[in-house]
């Protein structure tokens, strides 16, 4: 839509004269007035405009990890699903550092044109929070949630040596060796880190924890013996069971896993309501206009639902989310309630 100029406006609307005992005060305080409101106008054209044509150039999605992990995985599908069906780049960049807090920060203070995207992970989202006293960015207000992708089943799994082939065996075994039982985690914050936490708490025993830089690093300790306990994905350790190198005691799911459905939970082994998840979905800067994250949600929500996406997802041990932006945004208040609660009753701090 075209503007008329200012200098061929010849009389002011009514509703932008300004009464006033001189006149010519009056026409220049309805004119400043008219000059604002057709600059918003302008905006809020300009604003539209840009979304209807989104995008019109290459789009970045910030993983704040290292590539090859659950959440670099996911963000890479969403990637390709985004950029066939739009018809530009979608590329992912690995931002890694401070237990995925740096990488998410930088989407926090980037720009809302929707040119910048989260690979949002519980970490830094909603653990993170809980256990430092400082955070550079609020999760709730600083990012407009767009999709949860998948939540992601685990499992307890022990080095051989340790005689538990069972949840209650194990408790067991930590009670009776106090002080000498080591898990490990891919980092301070880390889901891997709070779901054994979780564990400790409800099972009323103490474990020492031996924090890593990643999760590779992690379970190659764990196959040579170097740990005793650690929260791995189903899909991850299925071979490393079957080949006997670890034994997979209970899923931290709240539901069986379709990759192992022999396997119990741990809620069904004495520790009723355990869960512990790991989950990733694509999130933006806040004020990012919603007709570019309702775009997004559209695509990736169409692609979800495809049988062949269902199957990828639930044959890797991911539970597909697939719900709706609002829907995320109370998973995200939820999962960052439950989990501060858990740092608090359970004194874990950084």
């Amino acid at each position: 839509m075209k503007l008329p100029s200012l200098f061929q406006i010849k009389v002011l609307p009514k509703w932008l004269v300004i009464k006033h005992h001189n006149t010519r005060l009056s026409n220049y305080l309805g004119l400043l007035m008219a000059l604002g409101v057709m600059g918003l106008w302008q905006t809020a054209l300009a604003q539209s405009n840009s979304s209807l044509n989104y995008p019109n150039r290459p789009v970045k999605i910030i993983v704040p990890f290292t590539a090859g992990g659950p959440t670099d995985v996911q963000a890479r599908w969403a990637a390709e699903q985004l950029s066939n069906a739009l018809g530009q780049a979608f590329i992912v960049e690995n931002i890694a550092g401070a237990g995925g807090v740096t990488g998410t920060d930088k989407v926090a203070k980037s720009p809302a044109d929707g040119y910048t995207l989260l690979a949002g992970n519980p970490g830094p989202l909603t653990v993170a929070p809980g256990i430092k006293s400082q955070m550079p960015y609020q999760t709730m207000t600083d990012f407009v949630p767009i999709m949860l992708i998948a939540r992601t089943a685990s499992c307890l799994t022990v080095h051989p040596s340790v005689p538990a082939k069972n949840v209650k065996e194990f408790i067991a075994y930590v009670k009776a060796n106090p002080g000498k039982v080591n898990y490990g985690s891919p980092g301070v914050g880390t889901v891997g880190h709070l779901g054994m936490e979780r564990f400790n708490y409800q099972a009323g025993i103490s474990m020492n924890h031996i924090p890593y830089k990643g999760t590779s690093q992690y379970l190659n300790d764990l196959i040579a013996g170097h740990i005793q306990i650690a929260i791995t994905q189903l899909a991850g350790c299925t071979t490393y069971v079957k080949q006997g190198k670890l034994v997979a005691i209970g899923a931290t799911a709240d539901k069986r896993s379709t990759v192992m459905p022999d396997l119990p939970l741990v809620a069904e082994q004495g520790l009723p309501n355990y869960s512990s998840y790991n989950w990733n979905g694509i999130l933006a800067p806040k004020g990012t206009p919603s007709a570019i994250t309702q775009k997004i949600y559209e695509v990736l929500s169409q692609k979800m639902a495809l049988k062949e996406n269902q199957e990828l997802f639930t044959g890797q041990g991911h539970e597909p989310g697939n719900i709706t932006p609002e829907g995320f945004r109370n998973f995200l208040q939820q999962d960052l309630n439950r989990n501060t609660e858990l740092a608090k009753v359970a004194n874990i701090h950084e």
